[in-house]
């Protein structure tokens, strides 16, 4: 019955736009990462990246990682800022002591700024976080 379905709350795990300083091309460049601000590793995480508004959509992306740490993060993709006019989605997934969670986050268009950058937890960096 979905009734007896228990859909486990998504906490301490994030999605951020974060500017870097690219070396060998010296440009400033946004990357997607996922944070684990938690204090267990997250197993099997699944994620499935995609842009798009009414008229344009990107590619639809798929990333694994077997095993994110605890306190730990991954850079998942550079981020072209062609795409930022769109909305932006991470459809992630993890399990986390046996139970599956599962979550959507969303950069809407037009919010990956660097007026909108705030302290990230875990990275000692300043980034965008994604709702």
């Amino acid at each position: 019955m979905r009734k007896d379905i228990e859909i486990p709350e998504v906490k301490d795990v994030y999605i951020a736009a974060v500017k870097e300083f690219h070396k060998d091309y010296k440009t400033e460049d946004w990357n997607a990462y996922i944070i684990n601000d938690g204090n267990e590793p997250l197993e099997v995480v699944l994620m499935t990246i995609q842009g798009y508004n009414e008229k344009q959509m990107t590619t639809h992306t798929r990333h694994k990682i077997d095993l994110l740490p605890a306190k730990g993060y991954a850079k998942l993709e550079f981020m072209e800022e062609s795409i930022f006019k769109l909305d932006n989605f991470y459809s992630v997934t993890y399990f986390l002591k046996g139970k599956m969670y599962e979550k959507r986050f969303e950069f809407p268009a037009n919010s990956i700024l660097d007026d909108n950058a705030v302290e990230l937890p875990v990275m000692d960096k300043r980034g965008v976080l994604a709702r």
